[in-house]
């Protein structure tokens, strides 16, 4: 059998596939987790290999230490059942992505696009880890690889333009982005993806209104409470706030759409109180309890320090912004133990950016401002290697003025604010670095 788009399949269970398929909605769409799904294909067809393979890659592209025991179980479990040999080779890349080699495991997914062109779970794994990687070129690339060989009638079809739109924005091709990203949600489908694309364009080029005016009006598409999106399309909402200096109604955001979601949920979902509170304490908002609170959040982990160094630098963050200055560089010592244990990708990644990054931020909380500049300056030209995009990695540059407007380095911070105003424009946000650079 084949499946929905062509690619051939170890199943011969029509309701199996069509649960699968439904599993690829969700991992495409972020509404709800595909977890559901999968088992119910895997009781239509207990002996197939890909719902195993399709869970473990799910639990993997969470980034959270704990679960790549559940991810273990999954790739065994799928090592002893039936696979067509494209399977058998998303059961490799699977692997590879387990034991750390996302590089690796990229690699081999796009041997399946090369073959498959419409295999969107290959298509949708490499490019979330992509990502994580920081691999703005493949973000965009992979995508366009395979883009004109995907019916334009195909459910999933605006999905992959939303995948597409985004990786245009982080190559800085903003129209383009723009364009695709507005044409994906033409059809009526719900696709966080595209508006958050979209969102991204409008934060890189300053529009902070029409940012806001955005995402309200596009409310339908991501605010489920369903969807995994709905905390992080709230932050890019919250970062337009901030961008008019509104921190009010930044504030208002985090307490609404972010805090209900730190609580027992997800490092990816903290990742955005962590950056929105500390993108707040540096402009000198009073963020009271909700410091300790998220704090206390990440204490309840421990074990996944060490694995992304991405989630380390924001868990430090949540350290310091409660002043627990002994726990932020416990985590710092614990992360740079890790990382010396890590597969070659994490070490990198922890040792040419999250380690520095983590030791310009205990910095800035002390207030030697030589020092982040130190840490923080030479990040800047290598910062993508240690994952997320240009709007969530702009905290170092938030972070090195808030340090040039403290200390001697004004020079630098003025330099920093000619950068930013001819990508911005004369935002409120950038007056105010002015303001307090005096320059």
């Amino acid at each position: 059998m084949r499946d929905h788009r062509g690619c051939p399949v170890g199943t011969a269970s029509a309701a199996a596939l069509d649960h699968l398929e439904q599993a690829l909605w969700r991992l495409s769409s972020f509404y709800g987790d595909p977890l559901a799904d999968l088992e119910a294909a895997s009781a239509a067809d207990p002996d197939w290999m890909l719902p195993h393979v399709m869970r473990a890659g799910y639990l993997l592209t969470l980034t959270e230490a704990p679960l790549r025991g559940p991810a273990r179980q999954a790739l065994e479990t799928a090592a002893r059942c039936r696979g067509h040999p494209r399977e058998q080779a998303h059961l490799g890349a699977a692997w590879r992505a387990w034991a750390g080699d996302w590089q690796g495991a990229c690699a081999q997914w796009e041997q399946r696009l090369l073959e498959h062109p419409c295999d969107h779970l290959a298509l949708q794994l490499a490019h979330l880890f992509d990502f994580y990687r920081g691999d703005a070129r493949e973000l965009r690339l992979r995508v366009a690889r395979v883009l004109p060989e995907w019916p334009r009638d195909d459910a999933l079809y605006p999905y992959v333009l939303g995948m597409y739109a985004f990786g245009l924005e982080e190559n800085h091709l903003y129209p383009q982005a723009e364009a695709v990203g507005r044409e994906a949600l033409e059809g009526g489908a719900r696709v966080p993806w595209a508006v958050h694309a979209v969102a991204h364009v409008m934060e890189m080029q300053g529009r902070h209104d029409e940012g806001r005016a955005w995402l309200q009006s596009q409310r339908r598409n991501w605010s489920d409470d369903g969807n995994g999106l709905r905390g992080h399309n709230a932050w890019h909402l919250a970062l337009f706030h901030l961008e008019a200096m509104d921190l009010d109604g930044a504030l208002q955001i985090y307490d609404l759409e972010l805090a209900p979601l730190i609580e027992g949920g997800l490092t990816l979902q903290r990742l955005d109180a962590a950056a929105l509170l500390w993108r707040l304490h540096l402009l000198g908002a009073e963020v009271g309890h909700r410091w300790h609170v998220l704090a206390s959040c990440w204490a309840g982990q421990p074990q996944g320090t060490g694995y992304y160094a991405f989630n380390d630098v924001h868990a430090l963050m949540a350290c310091l912004g409660a002043a627990d200055r002994a726990a932020a560089q416990a985590l710092l010592d614990r992360a740079s133990a890790q990382a010396e244990l890590a597969a070659p990708l994490q070490r990198a990644m922890a040792r040419e950016v999250g380690l520095p990054l983590m030791r310009g931020l205990i910095a800035h909380a002390t207030e030697d401002w030589d020092t982040v500049v130190t840490q923080l300056g030479p990040l800047r030209a290598v910062a993508h290697r240690f994952g997320g995009s240009h709007a969530q990695r702009d905290l170092i540059d938030l972070t090195l003025l808030s340090a040039c407007a403290h200390g001697s380095h004004r020079a630098l911070g003025r330099a920093l604010l000619n950068e930013r105003q001819l990508a911005k424009g004369p935002t409120p946000l950038i007056a105010h670095w002015r303001s307090r650079l005096g320059c």
